[in-house]
Protein backbone atom coordinates (compact mmCIF):
# COMPACT_ATOMS: atom_id res chain seq x y z
CA UNK A 1 0.00 0.00 0.00
CA UNK A 2 2.69 1.97 0.10
CA UNK A 3 2.60 3.38 -3.40
CA UNK A 4 -0.96 3.93 -2.97
CA UNK A 5 -2.13 7.25 -4.46
CA UNK A 6 -5.40 8.86 -3.20
CA UNK A 7 -7.43 9.13 -6.63
CA UNK A 8 -11.45 9.29 -5.41
CA UNK A 9 -14.04 9.22 -8.22
CA UNK A 10 -15.57 12.74 -9.44
CA UNK A 11 -17.97 11.71 -11.87
CA UNK A 12 -20.96 11.38 -10.55
CA UNK A 13 -19.52 14.27 -7.82
CA UNK A 14 -22.78 13.45 -5.53
CA UNK A 15 -24.95 10.62 -6.58
CA UNK A 16 -28.03 11.78 -4.13
CA UNK A 17 -30.79 9.52 -3.38
CA UNK A 18 -32.95 11.25 -1.07
CA UNK A 19 -32.36 14.92 -0.07
CA UNK A 20 -34.90 16.91 2.74
CA UNK A 21 -33.95 19.34 4.80
CA UNK A 22 -32.50 17.28 7.65
CA UNK A 23 -31.08 14.11 5.70
CA UNK A 24 -29.21 13.49 2.22
CA UNK A 25 -28.33 9.81 1.35
CA UNK A 26 -26.08 8.89 -1.23
CA UNK A 27 -24.17 6.07 -3.12
CA UNK A 28 -21.26 5.96 -2.28
CA UNK A 29 -18.63 5.06 -4.83
CA UNK A 30 -15.86 2.72 -4.31
CA UNK A 31 -12.08 4.62 -3.75
CA UNK A 32 -13.51 7.77 -1.90
CA UNK A 33 -13.34 8.42 1.97
CA UNK A 34 -16.27 9.36 4.40
CA UNK A 35 -14.37 11.64 6.02
CA UNK A 36 -11.09 13.29 5.34
CA UNK A 37 -7.53 12.28 6.59
CA UNK A 38 -5.33 14.09 8.09
CA UNK A 39 -3.12 14.16 5.24
CA UNK A 40 -4.13 17.06 3.10
CA UNK A 41 -3.70 14.42 -0.23
CA UNK A 42 -6.80 12.81 2.03
CA UNK A 43 -8.99 15.76 1.60
CA UNK A 44 -11.66 15.13 -0.61
CA UNK A 45 -14.07 13.29 0.96
CA UNK A 46 -17.94 12.47 0.53
CA UNK A 47 -18.55 14.62 4.42
CA UNK A 48 -16.22 17.58 2.48
CA UNK A 49 -18.46 17.19 -0.90
CA UNK A 50 -22.13 17.79 1.02
CA UNK A 51 -20.23 20.18 3.60
CA UNK A 52 -19.81 22.52 0.23
CA UNK A 53 -23.29 22.88 -0.75
CA UNK A 54 -24.43 22.14 2.59
CA UNK A 55 -22.62 24.05 5.26
CA UNK A 56 -24.65 22.63 8.64
CA UNK A 57 -24.08 18.86 7.76
CA UNK A 58 -22.56 16.40 9.97
CA UNK A 59 -21.38 12.76 9.48
CA UNK A 60 -22.82 10.37 11.41
CA UNK A 61 -21.47 6.75 10.43
CA UNK A 62 -18.68 5.97 7.65
CA UNK A 63 -18.37 3.10 5.04
CA UNK A 64 -14.37 2.06 4.83
CA UNK A 65 -12.55 3.63 1.46
CA UNK A 66 -13.13 0.97 -0.34
CA UNK A 67 -16.52 -0.48 0.05
CA UNK A 68 -18.91 1.75 -2.01
CA UNK A 69 -22.82 1.71 -1.25
CA UNK A 70 -25.86 4.19 0.97
CA UNK A 71 -24.58 6.50 3.20
CA UNK A 72 -26.57 9.29 5.26
CA UNK A 73 -25.55 12.35 6.61
CA UNK A 74 -27.43 14.77 9.18
CA UNK A 75 -28.30 18.35 7.76
CA UNK A 76 -29.22 19.90 11.19
CA UNK A 77 -27.87 19.68 14.64
CA UNK A 78 -31.13 17.94 16.40
CA UNK A 79 -30.92 15.10 13.40
CA UNK A 80 -27.15 14.23 13.83
CA UNK A 81 -27.88 13.95 17.54
CA UNK A 82 -31.27 11.64 16.68
CA UNK A 83 -29.16 9.52 13.98
CA UNK A 84 -26.33 9.01 15.83
CA UNK A 85 -28.53 7.78 18.49
CA UNK A 86 -30.24 5.12 16.40
CA UNK A 87 -26.88 4.17 15.42
CA UNK A 88 -25.34 3.52 18.90
CA UNK A 89 -28.75 1.64 20.05
CA UNK A 90 -28.22 -0.18 16.86
CA UNK A 91 -32.02 0.68 15.97
CA UNK A 92 -30.89 0.79 12.17
CA UNK A 93 -30.67 -2.04 9.80
CA UNK A 94 -28.13 -2.37 6.91
CA UNK A 95 -27.55 -5.05 3.94
CA UNK A 96 -24.12 -5.33 2.38
CA UNK A 97 -23.50 -7.77 -0.44
CA UNK A 98 -19.90 -8.71 -1.21
CA UNK A 99 -18.22 -11.42 -3.99
CA UNK A 100 -16.03 -13.59 -1.52
CA UNK A 101 -13.41 -15.81 -2.58
CA UNK A 102 -14.12 -19.58 -3.54
CA UNK A 103 -17.60 -21.68 -3.26
CA UNK A 104 -19.14 -20.76 0.19
CA UNK A 105 -20.74 -23.71 1.69
CA UNK A 106 -23.04 -24.31 4.86
CA UNK A 107 -22.11 -20.72 6.07
CA UNK A 108 -25.41 -18.88 7.80
CA UNK A 109 -23.36 -16.97 10.54
CA UNK A 110 -20.40 -15.71 11.85
CA UNK A 111 -19.36 -15.03 15.14
CA UNK A 112 -16.11 -14.05 16.13
CA UNK A 113 -14.48 -11.40 18.91
CA UNK A 114 -13.09 -8.68 16.84
CA UNK A 115 -9.94 -6.50 18.02
CA UNK A 116 -7.39 -4.12 16.38
CA UNK A 117 -4.17 -5.46 14.92
CA UNK A 118 -2.50 -2.63 16.51
CA UNK A 119 0.75 -2.72 15.14
CA UNK A 120 -0.89 -3.24 11.46
CA UNK A 121 -3.50 -0.38 11.90
CA UNK A 122 -5.94 0.11 10.52
CA UNK A 123 -6.38 -3.68 9.88
CA UNK A 124 -8.72 -5.88 12.69
CA UNK A 125 -8.14 -9.54 13.66
CA UNK A 126 -9.99 -12.38 15.46
CA UNK A 127 -8.96 -12.38 19.37
CA UNK A 128 -10.77 -14.79 21.31
CA UNK A 129 -9.21 -13.52 24.44
CA UNK A 130 -9.05 -9.11 23.98
CA UNK A 131 -11.92 -9.12 20.77
CA UNK A 132 -15.15 -7.95 21.59
CA UNK A 133 -17.96 -9.94 20.44
CA UNK A 134 -19.11 -9.21 16.70
CA UNK A 135 -21.59 -11.33 14.65
CA UNK A 136 -22.64 -11.27 10.82
CA UNK A 137 -25.66 -13.22 9.03
CA UNK A 138 -24.55 -14.83 5.77
CA UNK A 139 -27.01 -15.83 2.59
CA UNK A 140 -25.99 -17.35 -0.50
CA UNK A 141 -27.05 -15.76 -3.40
CA UNK A 142 -25.17 -17.21 -6.21
CA UNK A 143 -21.89 -18.35 -7.49
CA UNK A 144 -19.23 -17.54 -10.28
CA UNK A 145 -16.50 -19.70 -11.29
CA UNK A 146 -14.09 -18.94 -8.24
CA UNK A 147 -16.72 -16.61 -6.06
CA UNK A 148 -19.93 -16.57 -4.42
CA UNK A 149 -22.30 -13.72 -4.08
CA UNK A 150 -23.16 -13.15 -0.56
CA UNK A 151 -25.47 -10.79 1.67
CA UNK A 152 -23.83 -9.71 4.66
CA UNK A 153 -26.01 -8.50 7.71
CA UNK A 154 -23.81 -7.01 10.35
CA UNK A 155 -25.73 -7.77 13.70
CA UNK A 156 -23.04 -5.98 15.30
CA UNK A 157 -20.82 -2.66 13.75
CA UNK A 158 -17.27 -3.46 14.26
CA UNK A 159 -14.67 -1.78 12.52
CA UNK A 160 -13.94 -4.18 9.26
CA UNK A 161 -16.00 -6.85 10.47
CA UNK A 162 -17.39 -8.34 7.24
CA UNK A 163 -14.04 -8.01 5.77
CA UNK A 164 -12.10 -10.08 8.99
CA UNK A 165 -14.98 -12.36 9.15
CA UNK A 166 -15.64 -14.12 5.28
CA UNK A 167 -11.74 -13.87 5.67
CA UNK A 168 -11.51 -15.75 8.75
CA UNK A 169 -14.22 -18.21 7.21
CA UNK A 170 -11.61 -18.58 4.42
CA UNK A 171 -13.57 -16.93 1.81
CA UNK A 172 -11.97 -13.48 1.72
CA UNK A 173 -13.48 -10.49 0.02
CA UNK A 174 -12.41 -10.09 -3.98
CA UNK A 175 -10.20 -7.05 -4.19
CA UNK A 176 -9.56 -6.77 -0.39
CA UNK A 177 -6.16 -4.84 -0.38
CA UNK A 178 -6.04 -5.54 3.60
CA UNK A 179 -7.59 -9.28 3.92
CA UNK A 180 -7.58 -11.31 1.00
CA UNK A 181 -4.74 -13.19 -0.15
CA UNK A 182 -2.98 -12.63 -3.31
CA UNK A 183 -5.55 -14.47 -5.62
CA UNK A 184 -8.24 -13.03 -4.19
CA UNK A 185 -7.02 -9.17 -4.49
CA UNK A 186 -6.23 -10.23 -8.51
CA UNK A 187 -10.03 -11.19 -9.56
CA UNK A 188 -11.30 -8.00 -8.66
CA UNK A 189 -9.79 -4.22 -9.98
CA UNK A 190 -11.56 -2.75 -6.02
CA UNK A 191 -13.19 -4.22 -2.72
CA UNK A 192 -16.35 -6.13 -4.14
CA UNK A 193 -18.64 -5.17 -0.93
CA UNK A 194 -21.16 -2.72 -0.90
CA UNK A 195 -23.89 -1.35 1.37
CA UNK A 196 -26.93 -1.94 -0.43
CA UNK A 197 -29.34 -0.72 1.61
CA UNK A 198 -29.93 1.09 4.76
CA UNK A 199 -33.15 1.72 7.12
CA UNK A 200 -33.47 4.41 9.81
CA UNK A 201 -36.32 6.30 10.98
CA UNK A 202 -36.19 9.96 10.20
CA UNK A 203 -34.80 11.86 12.26
CA UNK A 204 -37.95 14.76 12.58
CA UNK A 205 -41.05 12.34 11.69
CA UNK A 206 -40.20 9.26 12.74
CA UNK A 207 -41.44 7.74 9.75
CA UNK A 208 -39.83 4.51 8.79
CA UNK A 209 -37.06 4.89 5.81
CA UNK A 210 -35.11 2.36 3.97
CA UNK A 211 -32.63 3.14 0.57
CA UNK A 212 -31.16 1.61 -1.53
CA UNK A 213 -28.41 1.45 -4.11
CA UNK A 214 -28.18 -1.28 -6.78
CA UNK A 215 -24.84 -3.54 -6.25
CA UNK A 216 -22.50 -3.39 -9.25
CA UNK A 217 -21.04 -5.89 -9.62
CA UNK A 218 -23.95 -8.97 -9.73
CA UNK A 219 -22.10 -10.40 -12.90
CA UNK A 220 -19.19 -13.23 -11.54
CA UNK A 221 -15.52 -12.25 -11.66
CA UNK A 222 -14.53 -11.69 -15.22
CA UNK A 223 -18.17 -10.70 -16.73
CA UNK A 224 -18.35 -7.59 -14.80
Amino acid sequence: MADFIYTPPTDPWLDVIHLDKDIIVLNKPSGILSVPGRDAAYHDSIFQRVLAEHPNSQIVHRLDMATSGVIVLALRKKAERELKRQFRERETAKVYYARVAGHVKNLSRVELPLICDWPNRPKQKVCHQTGKPSETLVDIISYGKQSTLVKLTPITGRSHQLRVHMMAMGHPILGDGFYADSLAKRLAPRLLLHAASLSIAHPYSGEALQFTAPVPFIEPEGQQ
